[in-house]
Protein backbone atom coordinates (compact mmCIF):
# COMPACT_ATOMS: atom_id res chain seq x y z
CA UNK A 1 0.00 0.00 0.00
CA UNK A 2 1.46 3.36 -1.00
CA UNK A 3 1.25 6.41 1.21
CA UNK A 4 -1.02 9.23 0.12
CA UNK A 5 0.86 12.15 -1.41
CA UNK A 6 1.18 15.20 0.84
CA UNK A 7 -1.58 17.76 0.55
CA UNK A 8 -0.47 20.99 -1.10
CA UNK A 9 -0.36 24.16 0.94
CA UNK A 10 -3.31 26.20 -0.30
CA UNK A 11 -2.02 29.71 0.24
CA UNK A 12 -3.58 32.51 -1.81
CA UNK A 13 -0.45 32.66 -3.97
CA UNK A 14 -0.62 28.92 -4.56
CA UNK A 15 -4.27 29.10 -5.61
CA UNK A 16 -3.52 32.04 -7.92
CA UNK A 17 -1.17 29.73 -9.82
CA UNK A 18 -3.59 26.80 -9.86
CA UNK A 19 -5.70 27.48 -12.94
CA UNK A 20 -9.45 26.82 -12.64
CA UNK A 21 -10.48 24.07 -15.07
CA UNK A 22 -14.18 23.88 -14.20
CA UNK A 23 -16.62 25.48 -11.81
CA UNK A 24 -19.71 23.44 -11.05
CA UNK A 25 -22.90 24.24 -9.15
CA UNK A 26 -24.22 21.75 -6.57
CA UNK A 27 -26.23 19.04 -8.32
CA UNK A 28 -24.21 19.08 -11.55
CA UNK A 29 -23.11 15.65 -12.81
CA UNK A 30 -20.29 14.31 -10.64
CA UNK A 31 -20.98 16.52 -7.63
CA UNK A 32 -23.20 14.04 -5.75
CA UNK A 33 -20.67 12.96 -3.09
CA UNK A 34 -19.82 16.58 -2.27
CA UNK A 35 -23.50 17.54 -2.12
CA UNK A 36 -24.04 14.59 0.25
CA UNK A 37 -21.08 15.71 2.37
CA UNK A 38 -21.78 19.47 2.58
CA UNK A 39 -25.54 19.65 1.91
CA UNK A 40 -27.18 23.07 1.61
CA UNK A 41 -23.95 24.79 2.70
CA UNK A 42 -22.31 23.92 -0.63
CA UNK A 43 -22.09 26.91 -2.99
CA UNK A 44 -19.84 25.61 -5.77
CA UNK A 45 -17.13 23.10 -6.65
CA UNK A 46 -13.98 24.09 -8.52
CA UNK A 47 -11.45 21.86 -10.16
CA UNK A 48 -8.03 23.44 -10.46
CA UNK A 49 -4.82 22.38 -12.14
CA UNK A 50 -1.69 22.53 -10.00
CA UNK A 51 1.07 23.42 -12.50
CA UNK A 52 3.92 22.54 -10.13
CA UNK A 53 2.87 19.03 -9.12
CA UNK A 54 0.72 18.43 -12.21
CA UNK A 55 -2.30 17.42 -10.15
CA UNK A 56 -5.97 18.21 -10.35
CA UNK A 57 -7.34 19.75 -7.15
CA UNK A 58 -10.99 19.84 -6.14
CA UNK A 59 -12.01 22.76 -3.94
CA UNK A 60 -15.41 23.62 -2.53
CA UNK A 61 -16.96 26.89 -1.49
CA UNK A 62 -19.26 26.50 1.48
CA UNK A 63 -21.40 28.80 3.61
CA UNK A 64 -20.04 28.83 7.15
CA UNK A 65 -22.18 31.62 8.63
CA UNK A 66 -25.24 33.64 7.79
CA UNK A 67 -26.34 36.95 9.25
CA UNK A 68 -29.28 39.25 8.61
CA UNK A 69 -28.60 41.58 5.71
CA UNK A 70 -30.59 44.42 7.22
CA UNK A 71 -28.48 47.47 7.95
CA UNK A 72 -27.74 48.32 11.54
CA UNK A 73 -29.98 51.15 12.78
CA UNK A 74 -28.20 54.47 13.07
CA UNK A 75 -28.90 57.76 14.78
CA UNK A 76 -28.07 61.37 13.93
CA UNK A 77 -26.25 63.37 16.60
CA UNK A 78 -25.75 67.09 17.06
CA UNK A 79 -22.35 67.97 18.49
CA UNK A 80 -21.35 71.58 18.93
CA UNK A 81 -18.36 73.02 17.07
CA UNK A 82 -16.44 73.62 20.32
CA UNK A 83 -17.03 70.10 21.70
CA UNK A 84 -13.75 68.78 20.34
CA UNK A 85 -13.27 65.98 22.86
CA UNK A 86 -16.78 64.61 22.33
CA UNK A 87 -16.41 64.90 18.55
CA UNK A 88 -13.17 62.88 18.72
CA UNK A 89 -14.88 60.21 20.88
CA UNK A 90 -17.68 59.88 18.33
CA UNK A 91 -15.21 59.76 15.44
CA UNK A 92 -13.14 57.10 17.20
CA UNK A 93 -16.31 55.05 17.78
CA UNK A 94 -17.00 55.00 14.02
CA UNK A 95 -19.11 58.11 13.68
CA UNK A 96 -19.37 59.78 10.26
CA UNK A 97 -19.71 63.52 9.76
CA UNK A 98 -22.32 64.59 7.21
CA UNK A 99 -21.65 68.24 6.31
CA UNK A 100 -24.87 68.54 4.29
CA UNK A 101 -26.85 67.88 7.50
CA UNK A 102 -24.25 69.28 9.90
CA UNK A 103 -24.78 66.13 11.98
CA UNK A 104 -22.88 63.02 12.97
CA UNK A 105 -24.20 59.55 12.16
CA UNK A 106 -23.44 56.65 14.49
CA UNK A 107 -24.85 53.14 15.04
CA UNK A 108 -27.67 53.31 17.57
CA UNK A 109 -26.09 50.70 19.84
CA UNK A 110 -22.91 52.80 19.98
CA UNK A 111 -24.95 55.92 20.81
CA UNK A 112 -26.45 54.03 23.76
CA UNK A 113 -23.06 52.61 24.82
CA UNK A 114 -21.58 56.13 24.88
CA UNK A 115 -24.62 57.54 26.70
CA UNK A 116 -25.38 60.07 23.97
CA UNK A 117 -29.14 59.49 23.61
CA UNK A 118 -29.88 63.11 24.62
CA UNK A 119 -27.94 64.32 21.54
CA UNK A 120 -30.03 62.34 19.02
CA UNK A 121 -31.79 64.50 16.43
CA UNK A 122 -35.18 63.21 15.26
CA UNK A 123 -35.03 64.51 11.67
CA UNK A 124 -31.87 64.65 9.62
Amino acid sequence: MTAAPPRPTLSPEYLDNARILTQLPPGAPGTGPLVDRYGDALVCIRQRLDPQQKRKLTTVEIIVETQPAEPEPTAWLRIGYGETELRERVKKAGGKWHPEHKLWQLPLKTVKALGLEMRVVADA
